[in-house]
């Protein structure tokens, strides 16, 4: 039995959280960007999650959220999320557990 298994209640998907540029500010809007590691080590863009405005043809592009909704993010296990400043440039990057690579084998065989 490993100790992930043995402790109650540890549930994290979270390892690391990178904040860059001037970090999180009050009153931005925060572009998300959501990334997929893959087991090869790849890592790929998912799909934004931006509802699209309307039958018209002008859809939105980028999802962006605010503040407190960047700070509620959590990424799945194999997941990426990073959130950029639309005015400032700074944001925060969290990376999940698995995206980090730490509990793959890579030894080589042959």
């Amino acid at each position: 039995m490993t100790t992930t298994l043995a402790v109650p209640g540890n549930t994290a998907n979270t390892f690391l959280t990178h904040f860059f540029g001037g970090g999180l500010e009050d009153g931005e809007r925060y572009l998300v960007e959501r990334f997929k590691a893959m087991v090869n080590g790849d890592i790929r863009r998912c799909p934004d999650e931006a509802p699209a405005q309307g039958k018209g043809r002008r859809q939105a592009k980028f999802a962006t959220a605010t503040l407190k909704a960047v700070k509620e993010l959590r990424p799945a296990r194999n997941e990426i999320i990073v959130c950029t400043g639309l005015r400032s440039k700074g944001g925060v990057q969290y990376w999940g557990v698995h995206a980090m690579g730490l509990g793959l084998d890579r030894r080589q065989r042959g």
